[in-house]
This record gives structure tokens, C-alpha cells and sequence, in this order.
């Protein structure tokens, strides 16, 4: 389990709403893959585009996506996420997303992701490999006051 927090807070926009005024489910799974670009921005200090030259990476490609609909969000709601890596396996890892509207819990999110780079031997192939034990380790920091790592929060 690790320590490293990211927070973000948006204010819904009508573009993610149905007719009702309520968010679309499937538009949380963009706000949870966003959150976790940004996680691993915050953790590693390199933007998401140059992630991929930085640690010689393919992506971070999703293998699993899950969410708890609790309440909804509509528009105007200013949202609250936080999310985390869970677990580090060796080459996938597991990311979780609390989103909250005016403090209370709106949406649990889950994704299971895979560090993946092209194989040595043939360019045109890729897949999983294992995760650099120095990139798990800056997940692991100390937190913060508010459960972030200092200065990190978003």
C-alpha cells in the first residue's frame, strides 16, 4: 500500500451531463484516467507525454476499470478526487479513486494498470515489464499534512 495521495477538484460541466443535468457514468472513467496521469505526474515530477521517454515506456495501458456509483454528480457540483496507487505488483499496479461532492462519498473508482515498453529484441512488440523499484519508492514518501506528499496536491 502506498502513501502518495494526489487531490484534484474540478466544477462539473454541462458537456458531462445528461439532459438531467446529471454526469454521464462513463465520463468518470475519463476524470479516473486523468487522475491518474496526473497521480503519476505528481509522484515522479515528469509530465504524462514525456513518462513515456523518461522510463523508455509504451504506457501505462488500462487492463481493468470498475466504479461504485454511490450518488450522483450534476452540474455546477464541484468534485473532489483523490487517488492513489493501492498495490505495485511487479509489472501492473492497482489505482483507486474517491471522488467526493460537498464532502460526501459520490463515486469509488478502480483501475488496474500495466507498465509496458517495446520487447528489446523486436520494436514491434510490447508488453509488461517489471516496475522500477525507484519509481514504487516515490509512492512511497512520507505524507504530508493532508495525507499528500508535500507540495504535490492538485
Amino acid at each position: 500500500m502506498t502513501s502518495f495521495i494526489n487531490r484534484r477538484q474540478w466544477t462539473v460541466e454541462w458537456g458531462q451531463c445528461d439532459p438531467a443535468g446529471i454526469v454521464f457514468n462513463s465520463r468518470f472513467f475519463e476524470m479516473f484516467d486523468l487522475s491518474t496521469w496526473l497521480l503519476f505526474e505528481a509522484a515522479l515530477g515528469v509530465k504524462p507525454h514525456e513518462l513515456l521517454k523518461t522510463f523508455d515506456l509504451v504506457g501505462i495501458p488500462l487492463v481493468d476499470a470498475r466504479a461504485n456509483f454511490i450518488k450522483p454528480a450534476k452540474f455546477g457540483d464541484i468534485i473532489q478526487i483523490a487517488s492513489r496507487v493501492a498495490e505495485f505488483r511487479r509489472s501492473s499496479f492497482e489505482v483507486e479513486h474517491r471522488l467526493s461532492v460537498n464532502g460526501e462519498l459520490a463515486v469509488e473508482g478502480g483501475e488496474t494498470r500495466v507498465w509496458a515498453a517495446r520487447d528489446k529484441t523486436n520494436p514491434e512488440k510490447f508488453g509488461a515489464v517489471a516496475i522500477p523499484a525507484d519509481v514504487i519508492a516515490r509512492f512511497g514518501s512520507s505524507p504530508g499534512p493532508e495525507g499528500n506528499h508535500p507540495s504535490q496536491s492538485r
